[in-house]
C-alpha cells in the first residue's frame, strides 16, 4: 500500500520509488562482481595442431593451385599445367608409377596461394575425392 501524506486539504499518496533497496541491490552485485572478476581466468581457444604420420609416404604428389586459379600437378621435381576436368586422371597417372603398378602408400597434398578462395580447394578436394583418391590432404605453412 502506497504511503500517504498528509498536507492540507486531505489524503494524497506519494507516487515516488523509494530508491534505497535498488541501491542495497545493486552496491551487493558490484562487490560479488569485484571479487570474483580477478579468479575467473582468461579463456584459451586449443587449436588443432599437425600430427606426424607413422610412416611417411613413398610418393607425395602435389597439387599447386596458383594465384589465376590454374593448376599445376607437381610430382618429385617435374611441374605439368592441368584443368580441373582432368586433375583426377592426371593424378591417378601419376599414383599409377613408371611401370603402370600403383604406388602402394602415396598421398596428394593440395596448396593453395592464399589470394585463392576457399571455394576453388574445396572443388580441388571434391574432384580428388569423387575419383576415389585417397590419402588427400592440404598444406600448411607454419609462421613463426
Amino acid at each position: 500500500m502506497p504511503g500517504v501524506a498528509h498536507r492540507g486539504r486531505g489524503r494524497r499518496t506519494i507516487n515516488e520509488i523509494n530508491m534505497v533497496p535498488f541501491i542495497d541491490v545493486m552496491l551487493v552485485l558490484l562487490i560479488i562482481f569485484m571479487v570474483t572478476a580477478p579468479l575467473i581466468t582468461p579463456s584459451m581457444v586449443d587449436l588443432p595442431s599437425m600430427g606426424k604420420a607413422a610412416k611417411q609416404p613413398d610418393q607425395v604428389i602435389e597439387v599447386v593451385v596458383t594465384k589465376t586459379d590454374s593448376f599445376e600437378l607437381k610430382l618429385q621435381d617435374k611441374t605439368t599445367p592441368v584443368t580441373l576436368k582432368d586433375l583426377a586422371a592426371s593424378v591417378k597417372r601419376a599414383q599409377a608409377g613408371k611401370d603402370g603398378a600403383p604406388v602402394a602408400n602415396s598421398a596428394v597434398v593440395i596448396s593453395a596461394d592464399k589470394s585463392v578462395k576457399y571455394e576453388t580447394v574445396v572443388k580441388v578436394m571434391d574432384t580428388l575425392q569423387r575419383a576415389g583418391i585417397q590419402r588427400v590432404g592440404l598444406s600448411v605453412q607454419l609462421v613463426n
